[in-house]
């Protein structure tokens, strides 16, 4: 056979191979973009006896959206996605170019986890992995599609990813979902390992339904984030326009609504501890990371919202994002469960990551109460501007233990007591007065007010 009929043959073997993870691919990629690297990258696999073309994964740069992105995908074709020692190094080299030519990296996972045959090899192969994924933190955006079962140590690359996509099927797990199961008296089925996990472990940025959903999520991210859409973006959204809804009420969705350029916020994590919302998006055409406080009598804080938030500070910046934090918050949560806990040694390591670089803007826009604002509504952890809305409450206590602590011996009855607290004592003006709070502000203003600190800042 000639070299010329004998790479034909190899090709249409290795097709063979991979045709449903390269269907996969070719839906996410544009059209004909994809250069597959080291196509025919195999080693002998002692324990089943065979070679493995492609060591089960595949690999190559392509463009989706027409942004640049290398693509690493697990083929689940060839010994149940396994990740081997030959594989790995395989990823290891796709990542290595990625990092040089600054582009996304996309992981198309579906994996029982190593080669047990591999042994040690195994293990020595995921660990090189591992370390190359952390070192591409903070200088690529890192994107975890779970396509199907995603277990054993392949789960980790879904927690270091930057963005986890969780399919309807998907279901990940760091072992066995029966043995699991078994070893807690529980009989859970597939999908409590699915996107209801996110809840609970904080894993799932986005459930979709489809890949094409991925490829427009993606392209969404990357339009915002300051190294691949630009710091500053023409948006054709009016920077003046107002919102005379917010003097009335503010909350999450409104604040989005009001502040934020039209269709241009993406909400990360938000099944996981769903009183803060964080989220990317542009404000006046400026890229900014956005924390949202968001709750009827402000948000108390716990275990799982200050992990949440640590995460999004590093996250921030990592990605060159300023951080605009609008602030409804409480102190810690007060119950038993919260104090036999490590709560105090959470919020103490909440005070490094948001003493990060990036630029700040705080709008207090419901209630900065003694340790909310102390963490959220102080100026002293970096933060460049501070605003409040007219009709904010700031001070040292609620008005419940307000009246109860400060008004004693004054005449009136409870309820009198904390109305007279709130009007002395929770007024924004006290605070700005001090110097504390840049300005005191209209609610409805609250957009051209952020975006002419951004100007400033930016």
């Amino acid at each position: 056979m000639d070299k010329l009929s004998l790479l034909q043959a190899r090709r249409q073997q290795l097709v063979g191979f991979g045709a449903e993870i390269r269907k996969k691919i070719a839906e996410l990629v544009d059209e004909q973009s994809l250069v597959e690297l080291d196509r025919f990258s195999f080693s002998k696999n002692e324990f089943y006896g065979e070679d493995v073309p492609g060591e089960g994964v595949v690999t190559g740069f392509a463009t989706v959206n027409d942004f640049p992105c290398y693509v690493v995908a697990v083929n689940s074709q060839v010994l149940s996605g396994g990740l081997t020692n030959a594989g790995c190094k395989k990823i290891v080299k796709c990542l290595d170019k990625a990092l040089t030519a600054n582009a996304p990296v996309i992981y198309l996972l579906s994996s029982k986890g190593v080669v047990a045959g591999e042994g040690v090899s195994a293990l020595e192969g995921v660990s090189e992995v591992l370390a190359k994924m952390d070192d591409l933190k903070g200088y690529v955006p890192q994107f975890a599609v779970c396509l199907g079962d995603v277990l054993g140590q392949a789960s980790i690359f879904v927690a270091i990813a930057d963005y986890a996509y969780y399919m309807k099927d998907s279901c990940v797990a760091y072992g066995s979902p029966l043995v699991i199961s078994a070893k807690s008296g529980k009989a859970l089925d597939k999908a409590a390992f699915g996107a209801k996990s996110g809840t609970f472990n904080g894993l799932v940025t986005f459930e979709v339904s489809d890949i094409a959903e991925v490829k427009e999520s993606i392209s969404d991210i990357l339009d915002i984030l300051p190294n691949y859409g630009g710091v500053s973006l023409e948006t054709m959204d009016d920077a003046n326009r107002n919102a005379p809804e917010l003097n009335e009420k503010a909350d999450a969705e409104s604040l989005i609504k009001a502040v934020f350029d039209e269709n241009y916020f993406v909400e990360l994590n938000g099944k996981f501890a769903a009183e803060v919302v964080t989220g990317i998006g542009r404000i006046g055409g400026y890229s900014v990371a956005a924390l949202i406080f968001d709750g009827d009598n402000g948000v108390e804080l716990t275990k799982e919202n200050i992990a949440k938030i640590k995460d999004f500070m590093y996250y921030a910046d990592e990605n060159d994002l300023p951080v605009v934090t609008f602030v409804n918050t409480l102190g810690i949560k007060n119950d038993f469960n919260t104090y036999n806990s490590t709560i105090l040694k959470d919020v103490a390591s909440l005070v490094y990551s948001l003493k990060t670089d990036m630029p700040k803007v705080n709008v207090i826009y419901g209630k900065a109460i003694g340790l909310g604002y102390t963490l959220f509504g102080s100026k002293n952890f970096g933060v460049d501007y501070s605003f409040a809305f007219a009709n904010a409450k700031v001070s040292l206590f609620d008005e419940n233990v307000g009246a109860e602590l400060e008004m004693v011996g004054k005449d009136g009855d409870f309820e009198q007591l904390k109305a007279r607290y709130e009007d002395e004592q929770m007024d924004a003006f006290a605070a700005a007065k001090c110097g504390y709070i840049d300005n005191v502000i209209e609610p409805e203003y609250v957009r051209q007010y952020v975006i002419s600190a951004l100007q400033m800042l930016l």
